[in-house]
């Protein structure tokens, strides 16, 4: 069955994706962003300048970190991050049942061959 991808372009010169997205959701599960990075398979740095990126799009960060130390540091989300998050996932679901029939058109297609 083909699968639907979404990828939101945000104005004036932003996105954000599945990818971005589940950045987001990984540090709110960790409460770290080195161990969302290595639980996706990146770099500190890449999370790191995803989450710089998603913040200068926003306005406002998406995620709070606490350097680290003795205690060692830590991440979460914020309300904002929370709720592109949560934005995010609803706007998936509905453009998924509304592509639904469509999505199954196309599979006809394929196997009638």
């Amino acid at each position: 069955m083909p699968s639907l991808s979404l990828r939101i372009n945000l104005d004036p010169d932003g996105r954000i994706g599945p990818g971005k997205v589940e950045l987001l959701e990984q540090i709110a599960a960790f409460g770290s962003i080195s161990a969302a990075a290595r639980g996706m398979e990146m770099s500190y740095k890449h999370a790191w300048d995803l989450v710089e990126d998603m913040n200068r799009v926003f306005g406002k960060p998406l995620v709070a970190a606490q350097t680290g130390g003795r205690k060692g540091g830590g991440a979460q989300l914020t309300s904002v991050g929370l709720a592109v998050v949560s934005r995010f996932r609803a706007i998936e679901r509905a453009a998924s049942a509304a592509a639904a029939t469509h999505m199954e058109a196309l599979q006809a297609e394929i196997d009638a061959g």
